[in-house]
């Protein structure tokens, strides 16, 4: 759905400073294939979607000014300081405070592939795979395919974009893998073995752990792990995104997006911390797996995995929060052209792509 140009820091941080775990579709819509994010403009945050916060420091700045005009003393100008300060303390705590009540679900990961025909071909026999719709859009040179295990309005998905007359492209350090749960590891290394498929790590335990995984790669060299778990309704479970900062990833993905830190792990004999971050609890639902390799800061992201899309009942309030995060809006929220579906887009601080959409106007596309 998206053309992306990539953009790209720390120290390891120590395990003492992380909270404890509670447990030990129009691809246009999200990006171009090719294009740097658009920067549409809309009707001000400030006057839009913002409730009662926006009237209260309108009213705020009235008081301040005739404040100042009075005495002109120093009292009336550190009360006038103060008003703003709480004005604007009070307007940052409700946009946040939002954040944790809205309704938000991770909806597609969005990437580029060489030959479409041949990723669906292995998705759907070698890992089981449905095809739920393809769009192909002539006049911007490019076909989306949606695949998932199950419909787009209830399940995490993965939309490949194909840009016609690109076969290869570089996928980075910066991107690590795809993680899809199933219930026999080893019988499906065998199948994916058969039909051809790339296994880079036979089935066995994780390094440091017991759950039994393996690794493979599909015709583009993106990397799957595959992860033995009993019946899940989400069985496409994860992605995992490397980040110069943990500690910075964590805070963000909590206050902008409204994530629930659901584990950290350190594994100092491999020198790498994971933290898992997500909307709900790993064995029901997908998350993001973020990854800090201790003293790498920063990671070529290459120009193959695009962005994921997330839900939300207001895009508006959410590029706020974000922009109160210390994220950047690369989109300005609005609706797209033509559709309608309001949208907004931002960089996390280590430059990874999010698009939110409207939950309505989402279900709406898909009808």
């Amino acid at each position: 759905m998206v053309r992306i140009l990539p953009m790209a820091s720390s120290i390891r941080p120590s395990l003492s400073s992380f909270r404890s775990a509670a447990a030990a579709g129009p691809p246009s819509r999200f990006a171009a294939p090719f294009a740097s994010p658009s920067h549409n403009s809309c009707r001000p945050l400030s006057l839009l979607h913002l409730g009662s916060a926006v009237p209260q420091s309108l009213s705020f700045g009235l008081k301040a000014s005739k404040l100042l005009r009075g005495e002109g003393s120093s009292t009336a100008v550190s009360a006038a300081g103060n008003i703003a300060q709480a004005s604007t303390a009070a307007t940052e705590e409700n946009v946040l405070e939002w954040v944790k009540k809205d309704k938000r679900r991770l909806l597609h990961v969005v990437y580029r592939v060489g030959d479409l025909d041949r990723t669906i071909k292995f998705y759907t026999e070698c890992l089981g795979m449905k095809l739920l719709r393809k769009r192909d859009i002539p006049e911007e040179r490019y076909t989306n395919a949606f695949l998932g295990y199950g419909p787009e309005d209830s399940h995490f998905v993965i939309e490949l974009t194909y840009n016609y007359g690109v076969d290869k492209y570089d996928i980075g350090a910066g991107f690590g893998h795809f993680g899809i749960a199933v219930e026999d590891v080893t019988k499906t290394v065998d199948l994916i073995k058969a039909k051809g498929g790339k296994v880079t790590r036979e089935p066995g335990p994780v390094k440091g752990g017991k759950t039994i995984i393996a690794f493979i790669e599909d015709p583009d060299g993106y990397k799957f792990e595959l992860l033995e778990r009993g019946p899940t309704p989400e069985p496409l479970c994860q992605v995992m995104l490397r980040v110069g900062d943990l500690e910075r990833a964590i805070n963000f993905y909590e206050k902008a997006y409204g994530m629930e830190l659901l584990r950290t792990r350190d594994n100092p004999e491999y020198k790498y911390t994971i933290a898992m971050m997500g909307y709900g609890p790993e064995d029901k639902s997908a998350v993001i797996e973020l990854t800090y390799n201790y003293g790498v800061s920063e990671y070529d992201k290459g120009n193959a995995y695009a962005q994921i899309a997330i839900g939300t009942d207001d895009v508006y309030k959410t590029a706020e929060a974000i922009r109160l995060s210390g994220g950047k809006i690369t989109r300005e929220p609005g609706p797209l052209p033509g559709i309608n579906t309001k949208i907004t887009a931002c960089l996390d601080p280590d430059g990874w792509k999010t698009v939110f959409v409207d939950n309505i106007d989402f279900l709406k596309e898909l009808e």
